[in-house]
């Protein structure tokens, strides 16, 4: 489980300049959770990131993670537990081939080489890449890069993996399949996943969606329950699928449609339950 208790984080500009970016945060997550965070630039969103990864540490507050406090003494320890993909595959990506670059976590974690092989193999395969296992990393296309980039990741075997905005370079089909292939890899409950994401679409492809604003939370729930509250969203700068605010500009003009209106086979669904 990762536990946030009261977390607060400034980062120092000057000698006396001070920018906070996470204040009193709260949050609990589960192992084997499917987590969407989303909120607009500023949002505190990345400086949480870096603070599961132990990059940064609390000004106030602490972090544990699976028990394990999130501290310069443990961060060896930490890193073991979270994994991170980011945003662009190429800035993670450090080996020439695909194979090589998927064993340089567990090589660097001094696992014996049985063990390596046998995590390179199996998170080739989850990602379907068995195929490219030989090809130069530069040859790839930024899908097949992004998948590389997951696969490294999983081949630490974390207990969260989280996924910095890493669909935010990829065209939209490329994208979903994405998600579907996290979906699958978590299907044995055992690996938390945490998206941070700008995509509304996306975040309601996940079981939980925590919502950022100015270093808080500011709505926590299902899918459902988080996009019913679309003025809410609005105040903060976010959007809403647009299904999601179609189904609610109906009801404001007194249209009985039923809650839980998330995509357009929702809304349809919906809309064939009216009377007459």
């Amino acid at each position: 489980m990762i536990e946030i208790d009261g977390v607060s984080f400034t980062y120092r500009t000057g000698s006396t300049d001070a920018v906070p970016a996470l204040r009193g945060l709260d949050l609990k997550i589960e192992s084997g959770q499917l987590v969407a965070i989303i909120g607009h630039n500023g949002s505190g969103k990345s400086t949480l990131v870096k603070l599961l990864t132990a990059v940064l540490y609390p000004t106030e507050g602490g972090i544990r993670i699976d028990g394990v406090p999130v501290d310069h003494e443990h961060q060896w320890e930490v890193r073991r537990k979270v994994s991170v993909v980011f945003q662009d595959p190429d800035d993670q990506l450090v080996m020439n081939r695909v194979e090589d670059d998927v064993a340089f976590g567990p090589e660097n974690l001094g696992l014996p080489r049985d063990e390596i092989s046998e995590r390179v193999e199996s998170s080739l395969k989850a990602l379907g890449l068995e195929q490219i296992r030989e090809r130069l990393i530069e040859d790839l296309s930024s899908g097949q890069k992004q998948r590389v980039a997951i696969a490294g990741a999983l081949a630490m075997r974390p207990h969260f993996l989280i996924l910095d905005e890493p669909t935010s370079l990829l065209p939209v089909p490329v994208a979903m399949r994405m998600i579907s292939t996290v979906r699958e890899l978590d299907r044995d409950g055992n690996m938390g996943v945490l998206h941070i994401t700008h995509s509304m679409y996306e975040a309601t492809l996940f079981d939980r969606v925590v919502v950022m604003d100015e270093g808080r939370v500011v709505l926590d729930g299902t899918p459902t329950e988080v996009f019913r509250h679309v003025e809410e969203l609005r105040e903060v700068g976010l959007d809403v699928p647009l299904a999601a605010s179609l189904a609610h500009r109906l009801r404001a003009r007194g249209i009985p449609l039923e809650d839980g209106v998330l995509n357009t086979e929702d809304l349809r669904a919906a809309v064939s339950l009216l009377p007459g």
